[in-house]
């Protein structure tokens, strides 16, 4: 949560006439939260934040938001309530448990439990809150309706990048060991992917990379451009202190 002297300085910045994209850029501020406060500079009172009681624990929220929009979906169970599903392949047991526990942290007073599918597990949920805490949940595929967070959600993801980023790159991400051959000699170098086909899901990674310092590039697969690639040594070593390969 910023206070009210860091959105006054901000505010004050745009006013002179300074575009929101440099002022995002020298604050670390996202452009999301800037716009939302020239409509309301004062922070929302929780309950307003959210339409339920709020996510338990926000580092945990924004992690687990993360594997929701790579991986997770939410039905409706028919004596009411909701179902979260987050997939995790068999391959990253860790993974499984690290979303397990973040379930647990933002919802400490719901179950959660395992389905075996084949190759994956759902790590899967039931509770009443599920859809406010995950306003993105919707009818059809995510790549093919509009992704936007609502402001009490950036502002998580803005206190919290790196778990946002965790999360995604979990979900749909990965690090590699890329190599190439120069004057006859073989180079080994690690690399960071996250492929999503939704353009507003890859803009709210590529967002959150630049907001913490990392530097990306867009790969296309054929004409499509669902690749956000992470190579330059300085990022990648960011990316490692913070995230590191899956397990």
């Amino acid at each position: 949560m910023y206070d009210m002297d860091t959105r006054n300085r901000t505010l004050e910045l745009l006013s002179s006439g300074r575009s929101m994209n440099s002022v995002s850029k020298e604050t670390g501020i996202s452009r999301a939260a800037i716009r939302a406060w020239q409509v309301r500079i004062n922070p929302l009172p929780r309950a307003e934040r959210s339409p339920c009681s709020g996510p338990g624990d926000p580092a945990a929220y924004s992690y687990l938001l993360g594997l929701y929009l790579g991986d997770g979906c939410i039905s409706s169970h028919p004596r009411g309530g909701h179902y979260l599903r987050i997939a995790c392949a068999d391959a990253w047991p860790g993974l499984i448990e690290q979303c397990r526990a973040a379930i647990l942290a933002v919802r400490p007073s719901d179950k959660v439990y395992v389905l075996q599918r084949q190759g994956c597990v759902n790590v899967t949920s039931y509770g009443r809150h599920w859809t406010c805490l995950f306003p993105q949940h919707g009818a059809g595929r995510k790549h093919e309706r509009r992704i936007v967070l609502h402001d009490w959600q950036q502002e998580i993801v803005d206190d919290h990048p790196w778990e946002f980023l965790r999360g995604l790159i979990h979900s749909d991400g990965c690090r590699i060991i890329n190599w190439t051959v120069r004057n006859g000699k073989r180079y080994e170098y690690p690399r960071y992917f996250f492929t999503n086909k939704s353009d507003d899901i890859r803009k709210l990674c590529t967002d959150t990379l630049a907001k913490v310092g990392v530097q990306w590039t867009i790969l296309a697969r054929g004409s499509d451009p669902l690749n956000v690639s992470i190579a330059r040594k300085a990022s990648v070593a960011l990316m490692d202190a913070h995230i590191g390969p899956k397990y």
